[in-house]
C-alpha cells in the first residue's frame, strides 16, 4: 500500500482498465503543470512516500487524478498551513486510517442489519409455526375441602 492506502498494482500490464479518477494517465510533467509543482518536488515527494505514482514497465512514473489531488493537497498544506512534510505524512496517514475505519463501519453496519433482519425473519417464522387451536375455558370451582393422600405400604413377603 502506497501513502495514499491504495493497493498499488502494476495497471499497465494484464487486462482493459477503465478510466477512472485511480487510472494512471499523467507523466511527471503534466502532473506537474497540473499540480503546480515543480517535477522535482514531485520525485521527491514520492521518495518521501507523499504521493507514490504507479510506474509503467520502464520505471516511469505515472499519476491519477487522485494524485493530482493529493500533490495539490500537500503544497497547500505545506505553503498556507506551514506544515512539514514529515507532519504531512503522518496527515495522510491518519485521513487514509479514518477512510478505512469508517468503510468497515459501514460494512459491519450492513452486516448488523442483515443479522437483524435474519433474526426477525426467524422470529416471524417461529410465531407462524404457534397453534392456533381454540381451547375451552371450564370455569374451576373452589372448595375448601382437603385431600390427604397417603401411599400405599408394601406388604412384606416372608
Amino acid at each position: 500500500m502506497d501513502a495514499t492506502g491504495r493497493r498499488r498494482q502494476n495497471s499497465f500490464t494484464g487486462r482493459a482498465y477503465e478510466l477512472t479518477e485511480e487510472t494512471p494517465v499523467y507523466v511527471i510533467s503534466v502532473a506537474a503543470q497540473l499540480s503546480g509543482l515543480h517535477p522535482q518536488t514531485l520525485r521527491q515527494y514520492d521518495r518521501l512516500g507523499l504521493v507514490s505514482p504507479d510506474r509503467t514497465a520502464g520505471r516511469g512514473r505515472r499519476y491519477s487524478a487522485r494524485d493530482i489531488e493529493l500533490l495539490r493537497t500537500v503544497q497547500q498544506l505545506s505553503q498556507d498551513e506551514g506544515i512539514n512534510l514529515a507532519g504531512i505524512k503522518r496527515i495522510i496517514e491518519l485521513e487514509n486510517q479514518v477512510a478505512a475505519l469508517q468503510s468497515r463501519v459501514a460494512e459491519l453496519e450492513s452486516a448488523l442489519d442483515g443479522a437483524a433482519l435474519a433474526m426477525q425473519q426467524r422470529e416471524a417464522a417461529v410465531h407462524a409455526s404457534y397453534r392456533r387451536d381454540l381451547v375451552p375455558y371450564q370455569e374451576v370451582q373452589q372448595t375448601s375441602a382437603l385431600v390427604v393422600w397417603r401411599p400405599k405400604r408394601q406388604q412384606s413377603s416372608d
